[in-house]
């Protein structure tokens, strides 16, 4: 998915503050946007929080049922750098193809994971048979010494799944209770998706070295007590060892963290970089269709997306 909000955005950091010992929670709300023919609320990146460990972009896209002649999620060839792609499907499926010549369905349960580093396009299409479409996207920022890497493509089908009070968790990525995803990282991430098939309560279990923040995406979870609202980011901040989390049946919620970057990020369009000099001449060379970003086979370079004017001068 892309990023069409057109602003530029560098990294915050601020922490939770913490009052009468405890350490408060800080209430993102998401916005409304739309990519490819589908509305989705995008919790990351706002003016209130930039970033979550190295985690820069997150969109919820629906659920939703495509009704008459859509054809879902149509979103055409765009190039990124510096950063990592990250797709968790609930439900639907999607085909990703990119200009290495990966082509892969992504089905609900498994993850797939694009590393831009120095430059990669790719198409995202909802198959015609499967009329639905739930998912999270999100962006995970390269940290500067690894900006450049090569670009590549993982699909992850099998992630270490188990049952706690009620609720099947799902490890995405990282270290999480004693187990750990097999999915590729440039820096200490976590990513867990928790839905309940009945009221669960779960205490779980973090490192106070990570930054972290929960989004529900279904439900009405609530956290220590306090309600937490669909597609509403909660950022929990550093220093905690562990959270009580409250899920009535049919809820989900994506628990994100990571040790704080310490970079200054700057995000434009598709673009991921640590400085503005490096965002403008990627955008120069998908302009001019330098060889750079590749060809994604199956379109033409008439479709390609193309970004705004650049909204500084370099």
């Amino acid at each position: 998915m892309s990023n069409l909000i057109k602003d530029a955005t560098a990294s915050s950091s601020l922490d939770c503050p913490v009052v009468e010992g405890r350490r408060q929670v800080q209430h993102v709300p998401a916005r409304t946007a739309e990519v490819g023919g589908i509305p989705l609320h995008r919790a990351l990146p706002s003016r209130q929080r930039r970033l979550v460990g190295a985690w820069c972009f997150l969109d919820h896209a629906g659920p939703v049922v495509f009704k008459g002649d859509s054809r879902g999620m149509q979103v055409g060839p765009h190039p990124h750098i510096g950063l990592q792609t990250f797709t968790w499907m609930i439900a639907g499926e999607v085909l990703h193809r990119d200009s290495l010549g990966s082509e892969q369905v992504i089905r609900p349960g498994q993850v797939n994971l694009m590393t831009a580093g120095r430059g990669i396009s790719h198409t995202e299409q909802s198959l015609p048979d499967d009329p639905q479409l739930h998912a999270a996207q999100l962006w995970i920022a390269l940290p500067h010494a690894h900006r450049h890497t090569a670009p590549r493509f993982d699909h992850y089908p099998d992630l270490p799944v188990w049952r706690e009070a009620g609720a099947t968790l799902t490890l995405l990525v990282g270290e999480f209770d004693g187990r750990e995803a097999p999915t590729l990282t440039f820096s200490p991430l976590v990513g867990v998706d928790l839905a309940a098939e009945h009221d669960a309560t779960l205490t779980l279990p973090l490192n106070p070295a990570f930054e972290y923040a929960l989004l529900p995406l279904e439900g009405a979870p609530s956290l220590a007590g306090e309600a937490l609202a669909v597609d509403e980011l909660a950022y929990l901040g550093r220093g905690r060892d562990a959270i009580t989390l409250a899920l009535p049946a049919g809820a989900r919620a994506l628990l994100i963290g990571g040790e704080p970057l310490g970079e200054e990020v700057l995000i434009w369009w598709n673009f991921v970089g640590h400085d503005k000099a490096e965002i403008a001449a990627a955008q120069r060379e998908w302009e001019a269709g330098g060889e750079r970003f590749g060809r994604v086979a199956g379109f033409s370079f008439e479709e390609r997306l193309m970004p705004p004017p650049l909204p500084w001068k370099v």
